[in-house]
């Protein structure tokens, strides 16, 4: 495998599988199979998943609450997620541990990169919830956040979308992908891969990110084995 220790980063969109809200459990249990599919290959993986299918806090701002509230809500939400997704794991036998930014003692431990790391290495896969752990900052950014403390190769955005285009492919047909692209291109160029906090962390610190369609099965391990899918994104 190229890669040994990832961040994926998943949208809680994506769990709504063909739901309009909620979680569609097909769609967590596939997911599930192509990480431990991961975890059998020897690659230790860490998990940020956002919270979007269940509340969004920009979205509650527009319906008149408090911008940090709904950032908590928001955080709140990724805790749901992140507890279905460790307990799909673990009805697979893959071994789990859920840390959280927010203290929610009796449902997760605190996050800290040096415990993350000590499970990974004993072959965990760790799912951090709860954001940063503060509001004004996305999930984007708190994955990337969460990749620099464990050490991570690589931030791998799993979207519905197979790449980076230079617009939206799924209104204009003719959009362009690109394969790889650097930081500055992007930014130069107006393309929203992730929030600008999370893009200047990536790019800062020399943390390469990869863009693929989460929702092809074996797209994951094709990734892990460094195959040209999606769009890797490096300075």
């Amino acid at each position: 495998m190229k890669y040994k220790r990832v961040l994926l980063k998943l949208s809680g969109e994506s769990l709504m599988g063909q739901k309009q809200f909620g979680i569609d459990n097909d769609r967590l249990n596939t997911y599930c199979k192509e990480i431990k599919d991961a975890v059998k290959n020897n690659v230790q993986v860490a998990i940020v998943i956002g919270g979007g299918n269940i509340f969004r806090g920009l979205q509650g701002v527009s319906d008149g609450i408090d911008r940090a509230n709904g950032d908590y809500m928001g955080m709140l939400a990724t805790v749901i997620n992140s507890l279905a997704l460790e307990s799909a794991l673990e009805g697979q036998s893959v071994k789990t541990k859920l840390l959280s930014g927010l203290t929610i003692d009796s449902v997760t431990e605190s996050m800290s990169g040096p415990k993350a790391i000590e499970y990974l290495e004993s072959g965990y896969v760790v799912i951090i919830s709860g954001g940063t752990g503060n509001p004004y900052f996305t999930t984007d950014t708190a994955s990337v956040l969460r990749a620099l403390e464990i050490k991570s190769d690589v931030v791998l955005k799993g979207t519905r979308v197979d790449g980076v285009y230079d617009s939206d492919p799924e209104i204009n047909s003719n959009a362009k992908k690109y394969d790889t692209l650097s930081f500055d291109d992007a930014y130069n160029n107006g393309l929203r891969i992730m929030d600008l906090t999370a893009f200047t962390l990536c790019s800062e610190n020399n943390m390469p990110i990869v863009v693929f369609n989460i929702n092809d099965v074996g797209n994951l391990k094709k990734v892990l084995e460094g195959q040209s899918i999606g769009t890797l994104v490096t300075n």
